[in-house]
């Protein structure tokens, strides 16, 4: 993105590109504002309905990031449909507009192209009140760091695709995959979270360097406190692991401290590149036990603590 020719500037807009952010916030009234995101990626389940449904919870994740309410959906698609027929097709459409339809929002259209690799995905239009979106910048000093969804789906699904996991770690990995981040952001509207993002490719501690980083603090990360898949570290000790996690953990290396009992298999799991995973947050220390309590509560889901803000220091994040 830095080899773009500079923007001219517009009031409007309060979320462009300057900090990566999960999607951009357009100011279109003094009550509303749009917000506009995009994401697309090939299978990484068998089941087609199934890849619907997590190529579209993946999609809308963004935007619930941002604190919005999704209200239309492009679809994208790029599909062999010579070699594959229409009825996969078929399925992975149904599956991603029933996913569509639980956030609320409408399938509206769409683009395909004939493609060798299936790949599929949702341009997603949001919106939101332009004095009241989340942004993956402004965590403080003192903070509470929490996630809503556990991690290792990315070490998951290259299980899966080498058929390394049983019928039951399937569906429980695609099961937090599909849910959507509607909840989480519910739950967030009555509190005051400082910063926000959800974590996919960049994995758990790429988005927390982009957080920490546009703050200008620093985080301290229990990883015991981290919630994992069941399974996920056996499968990392053996090198189930996808080529973006280990890229993730090499991009990191400079801004990341590890504390000596955190060994290179653990290092992988935190960076893991994720799918739909899980939301980031940035909130009140006060807060966060009761904003846990809302969540469990209110829509069965359970989100932990995982560390905390501090003043900047020399490196972004540290490990305990």
């Amino acid at each position: 993105m830095r080899h773009l020719p500079e923007q001219k500037n517009d009031s409007n807009l309060l979320v462009g590109i300057e900090h990566s952010d999960d999607g951009s916030v357009y100011k279109l009234t003094d009550d509303i504002a749009l917000i506009q995101t995009v994401d697309f990626f090939t299978p990484i389940v068998d089941d087609p309905y199934m890849f619907g449904q997590i190529a579209a919870a993946n999609a809308l994740s963004d935007v619930y990031a941002m604190g919005g309410a999704p209200k239309t959906v492009l679809n994208i698609v790029a599909y062999p449909i010579q070699t594959l027929g229409p009825e996969i097709l078929a399925k992975i459409l149904e599956g991603s507009s029933d996913k569509v339809s639980e956030a609320g929002a409408q399938v509206v259209g769409g683009h395909s192209i004939d493609d060798k690799e299936p790949k599929f995905g949702l341009s997603v239009t949001g919106t939101v009140h332009p004095d009241n979106f989340f942004k993956n910048v402004g965590a403080r000093p003192g903070d509470a760091l929490l996630v809503t969804k556990p991690i290792g789906i990315g070490i998951q699904t290259t299980a899966i695709k080498n058929g390394l996991l049983t019928k039951e770690q399937i569906e429980q990995a695609t099961d937090v995959m599909c849910t959507l981040n509607k909840y989480a952001t519910e739950s967030l509207k009555h509190f005051h979270p400082n910063a926000v993002t959800d974590i996919t490719g960049f994995g758990l501690l790429g988005h927390a360097y982009e957080m920490a980083n546009g703050s200008d603090a620093s985080f301290i990360i229990d990883y015991k406190n981290v919630p994992l898949l069941p399974g996920t570290k056996a499968l990392a000790e053996k090198q189930i692991v996808p080529a973006g996690s280990k890229a993730n953990r090499q991009w990191l290396e400079n801004v990341v401290e590890y504390g000596e009992h955190i060994s290179e298999t653990d290092q992988l799991i935190l960076c893991d590149a994720i799918t739909s995973g899980g939301l980031f947050i940035s909130m009140p220390q006060q807060e966060a036990a009761s904003f846990i309590e809302h969540l469990k509560n209110h829509f069965s889901i359970e989100a932990a603590v995982i560390g905390e803000v501090v003043k900047k220091k020399e490196k972004a994040i540290y490990i305990e």
